[in-house]
């Protein structure tokens, strides 16, 4: 048996039976965080607050929505944004961080791409993000259904509609997860229910995991320089500040986080007050109607880009294209077959590889927004061959990369 001694204080009874000082050295303290990097490294802080931003109001907004085909539209755009005091408020944080914190995402994985933080070593890092990626994009789905809207009633036609496999005709995994022949009753209890509790929990397991994986390898740095963690914190901890190349991530880290975190936040409240109609489309302030399709549907912003590589292909075709995107970025890690673990303007043909990406994912989103009318649908079906051409492409011309 352990053995305990007789506490001097509240904490040192704490820390007989949980360890909170070793734990609070292994992951604050005495974790160390290389000196050369940019304020791009604080996305991940911020992706943090503006989860929380989302389960507060998220837990304001529950307390008056009402889970029913009947009265979920007036609940929200009517009780919330009428009668309840600082209702209107709570739900435009709400719809504002849901979009945002895509754009955070965004940015955070091209960080990591950029700087080539998923290599060897870093591989869960990048495997557990990305699996948060998939977790975000599930909540925000799920959410967008609640407000059965017209917009929320034809979105969750059209998605679910993907799981009929086309010509495979997979009808009956439809209605299962419908829980009915089109989105009812059924469809909004489940995705009420995903929303409020199943995938908040699976994000809030995955955050762990990713910062756990963060532990070991340590965070990478701006010029993918080697860093001995080791010897560098005994220098920090002697003494050498200055010389050392590391810092601790509290306070040291944490107020550099803190910093951007405010500058966010201001832009973030600047968009709740001023600008929060970017995040709620207006055809979903029209009430759900089976018997009524819209002119043009089509998803949130931040789905834009694969949605687009779905559209412009026959249904088969579009729903591989489709699968394709959706899980191809968690295999980065093993596609890029060089061993340069540093910034993509030093790797050759990499460079290209990464803006010639970026450049065409912005492009699909763009193209996912319109219509598919000429000259729209060529554009948007060439930068879908684009997409794929650049991850066929990826392992060949990074097999021959020379050792930066």
């Amino acid at each position: 048996m352990a053995h305990f001694t007789k506490a001097t204080s509240v904490k040192d009874w704490l820390n007989q039976r949980l360890a909170i000082e070793k734990v609070e050295k292994v992951m604050a303290s005495e974790y160390w965080i290389p000196k050369n990097i940019n304020f791009l490294w604080a996305m991940g802080m911020v992706l943090v607050i503006t989860f929380a931003l989302l389960l507060v109001s998220g837990i304001f907004l529950l307390m008056y929505y009402q889970p029913n085909v009947n009265l979920a539209f007036d609940s929200v755009n009517y009780t919330i944004m009428r009668e309840v005091d600082f209702g209107w408020l709570w739900r435009h944080v709400h719809g504002v961080a849901a979009s945002v914190v895509f754009l955070i995402i965004y940015i955070h994985m091209f960080t990591a791409i950029y700087y080539g933080s998923y290599k060897k070593g870093r591989e869960m890092i990048w495997i557990s993000g990305m699996l948060l990626f998939v977790a975000f994009s599930a909540e925000a789905f799920s959410g967008y259904m609640l407000p059965w809207g017209q917009m929320s009633y034809w979105a969750g036609m059209v998605i679910t509609n993907l799981f009929s496999g086309g010509s495979l005709h997979a009808d009956g995994l439809v209605e299962w997860i419908r829980g009915d022949y089109v989105p009812a009753q059924a469809f909004l209890n489940r995705f009420f229910m995903l929303h409020v509790l199943l995938i908040p929990v699976a994000i809030m397991g995955l955050i762990g995991l990713h910062f756990g994986a963060l532990r070991i390898p340590h965070v990478n740095n701006q010029d993918g320089e080697e860093i001995d963690f080791d010897a560098e914190s005994k220098k920090y901890l002697a003494g050498d500040k200055a010389g050392s190349k590391v810092i601790r991530f509290a306070n040291d880290f944490m107020s550099k986080d803190m910093m951007v975190v405010a500058i966010y936040l201001v832009f973030f409240f600047y968009l709740v007050f001023f600008h929060y109609d970017f995040a709620m489309d207006p055809v979903n302030f029209d009430p759900a109607d089976g018997l009524k399709t819209p002119t043009h549907i089509y998803p949130e912003w931040y789905f834009l880009w694969s949605y687009e590589i779905l559209r412009p292909f026959s249904t088969n075709i579009g729903l591989m294209a489709f699968a394709f995107a959706q899980v191809i970025f968690m295999l980065l890690p093993f596609l890029d077959r060089s061993p340069n673990a540093v910034p993509a303007s030093r790797r050759g043909l990499f460079k290209f590889w990464f803006w010639a990406m970026l450049i065409d994912m912005i492009v699909l989103t763009s193209m996912g927004k319109v219509p598919p009318i000429e000259p729209f649908g060529t554009i948007g079906f060439y930068a879908a061959l684009t997409f794929i051409g650049l991850w066929i492409l990826l392992p060949i011309i990074t097999i021959f990369e020379k050792k930066a």
